[in-house]
């Protein structure tokens, strides 16, 4: 399949990458914290196109592989938790779709040594690789590593394929999203054509569910909220909630969707525990048509994209609440 694929952006310079890839002799793959699809997507896939390039690669997140995931070819290969520095002989580390340096979850002594790489998808990127290849026109940063691998001539496996394919497929939220251009559409095709399998990637991530998951859907539906006269819908989950349906924080995924879809909201809100600690606040929003929830986001310290953005906030889960219903009415007043 090498040189038959056309990127999907054809105007962006890779050569910077390119040429720090083919000068390193040891790589670290790692990508953010609590890892979406995309994030582990783009990970594996460049972790089977460089190994078979021959490279020596490594893969490393603090908090490993979510479940619905390690269907992926090479999900076993990533380690969890604090690299520990002894082993650190790499020479280049490059970050997928992760906005900041902090989100990646090591300390700075990680950094020490090896040229920083910096690819992803998020404007609102912090820029703090040594080389930043941030273009926030991608739909995925798992679609980056396409067109990186067309620019770099490599070939794209059914491996790679399929890791890219799911990378996209949720990032686009199943191709429904404003970003699933006509180009995205091809380019899946593409990743077909290479020997990825639409239905066996959706079913492992959307439909092998435990049945915690549903109870904590419930659960969290039962908090819903309609507030702005019918244009923001609220839902959250506590400690408690965890306990009573003895879910975990990979059965939230996707919660945040149910909200958005009701109709007249512009903005949802999900807001959730953070499992690292208490009056620690992890909080998604998702908007639907003319509002900028990364812009949103950047308000309250966090960022992502205009229709799904995030922050973290601190303070009981009153004080969260207000200082967040706040900013969202203002925005769609």
């Amino acid at each position: 399949m090498m040189g038959q694929h056309k990127p999907l952006l054809p105007d962006v310079d890779w050569q910077s990458v390119i040429t720090a890839i083919h000068a390193a002799k040891d790589i670290v793959l790692i990508t953010h914290c609590n890892p979406d699809g995309d994030g582990i997507g783009s990970q594996m896939g460049l972790y089977d196109a460089l190994t078979e390039m021959g490279k020596s690669v490594s893969m490393f997140n603090f908090d490993g592989v979510p479940r619905i995931y390690t269907f992926l070819e090479h999900a076993e290969e990533v380690k969890k938790g604090v690299w520990p520095l002894e082993d650190n002989s790499a020479d280049l580390i490059i970050a997928l779709d992760c906005g900041s340096k902090a989100r990646l979850g090591m300390s700075d002594a990680f950094f020490d040594g090896p040229q920083l790489v910096n690819v992803d998808h998020h404007a609102s990127n912090r820029l703090f690789g040594d080389i930043n290849l941030v273009d926030a026109r991608y739909c995925a940063t798992g679609a980056m590593i396409f067109d990186l691998l067309i620019a770099m001539q490599a070939p794209i496996s059914k491996q790679t394929a399929t890791a890219l394919y799911a990378a996209v497929l949720t990032d686009t939220a199943s191709f429904r999203l404003s970003n699933a251009t006509a180009g995205v559409y091809r380019m899946a095709a593409e990743l077909i054509d290479a020997g990825a399998e639409p239905w066996p990637v959706s079913v492992n991530i959307y439909e092998s569910r435990p049945l915690a998951a549903l109870k904590m859907m419930t659960a969290c539906l039962d908090t819903l909220e309609i507030c702005d006269s019918g244009r923001s819908a609220w839902v959250h989950i506590t400690h408690d909630m965890y306990k009573a349906t003895g879910a975990d924080v990979e059965d939230t995924e996707g919660l945040i969707d149910y909200a958005r879809s009701i109709d007249g909201v512009e903005v949802a809100v999900f807001i959730r525990c953070d499992e690292h600690g208490e009056n620690r606040w992890k909080v998604s929003f998702r908007g639907k048509t003319y509002v900028d929830v990364g812009a949103l986001a950047s308000t309250l310290g966090g960022g992502g994209h205009a229709y799904a953005a995030g922050c973290l906030m601190h303070g009981s889960f009153d004080e969260v609440r207000t200082r967040i219903e706040q900013t969202v009415s203002q925005i769609l007043s």
